[in-house]
């Protein structure tokens, strides 16, 4: 369910998946059967009893009421502060803002299936997901429910997993994801981000005094500035080692966001731009790291915005998926 298709004028191209897709398909993975390499997720499962797990009852029970419509307005910012609609066009609108919870709770089974697949094929990828700004009570950032967090915690529920951690790598904080795991020692969570702008953007606490969930802190956070990019690999790496030190988990999911690619087209991920050399050396990073140490990863897109972004996936996709289906051939 493209978002245009609400009316939403986000500049998310809504044929990214299908680019990286058919870019895999007709590259790096063409001599692949594609049974081998690429399965559809059933997109349903995934109910209310499931988002209490890292939701609270009353925004579940608004969730599934007439509020949605309140709600998704508020999570993908279509009214500003006048008012007035913002990057929101109802005219253009071919589905109800309510169908925004259908679309919500299929990204969800999305990443669980992709978290159950990384469980027994020790790799997993998901053309979707990546909601991690949403936060117990409402939805923020495009995100109307935290999808992570629910997908872990149903894997632990079914005793598939007992510790797991949250790699986020998307240009802008794991914010909603920090506020929710916040004194779980069964989730750790690393977020390298934007060390300004959205959602660091407001003050710690406001005018009456309230602290500002978006500075809840991730077990590490790792804060780029402006002009630091030649810093980004060196930080990243230092800090999936001290991860280590909470204990190697039963699972690493990976928030793969290309959105800190100099080419992105969204206003906020500015302040950060990585070359897109940089972002495969990143992914292959992560990969590696986790995968010398026999941990399985599931990983989703998250953010990623305009024409060019599809690529950073293919790039990664198209280098590690060959070399896996190759070695299980052997085997």
């Amino acid at each position: 369910m493209p978002l245009i298709d609400f009316g939403i004028l986000i500049p998310i191209q809504y044929d990214k998946q299908e680019r990286v897709y058919r870019a895999l398909k007709e590259g790096p993975l063409a001599r692949c059967p594609e049974s081998e390499w690429h399965r559809v997720p059933s997109c349903t499962g995934i109910g209310r009893e499931d988002l209490l797990r890292a939701h609270t009852q009353s925004y579940v029970d608004r969730l599934f009421s007439p509020s949605i419509e309140k709600e998704a307005l508020r999570t993908f910012e279509l009214v500003d502060s006048t008012g007035a609609y913002h990057r929101y066009d109802p005219s253009q609108a071919k589905r109800p803002l309510s169908d925004l919870l259908t679309r919500a709770l299929a990204i969800v089974q999305g990443t669980y299936e992709t978290c159950l697949v990384a469980l027994g094929e020790g790799f997993a990828y998901f053309l979707g997901g990546g909601m991690h700004h949403a936060v117990p009570d409402y939805g923020s950032g495009f995100c109307l429910v935290n999808d992570l967090v629910i997908a872990l915690r149903k894997v632990q529920a079914q005793g598939k997993i007992r510790r797991a951690w949250i790699i986020d790598v998307d240009a802008h904080k794991g914010d909603g994801t920090a506020v929710i795991t916040y004194g779980d020692s069964t989730i750790r969570t690393l977020s390298i981000h934007m060390a300004h702008g959205w959602p660091l953007d407001a003050p710690e606490y406001d005018v009456q005094g309230r602290y500002n969930p978006s500075y809840t802190p991730s077990d590490i956070d790792i804060g780029i500035d402006s002009g630091e990019e030649p810093l980004y690999i060196p930080k990243l790496k230092e800090g999936l080692q001290q991860m280590e030190r909470f204990g190697l988990p039963d699972l690493a999911l990976v928030v793969d966001g290309s959105d800190p690619y100099e080419k992105d087209e969204l206003e906020s991920t500015r302040p950060l731009a990585l070359s897109e050399e940089a972002l495969l050396e990143r992914d292959l990073l992560i990969y590696q790291f986790l995968t010398e140490r026999n941990i399985p990863s599931a990983w989703v897109m998250a953010g990623g915005y305009g024409k060019e972004s599809w690529k950073i996936y293919v790039n990664f996709l198209g280098r590690v998926l060959p070399e896996r289906l190759r070695k299980s051939h052997n085997h």
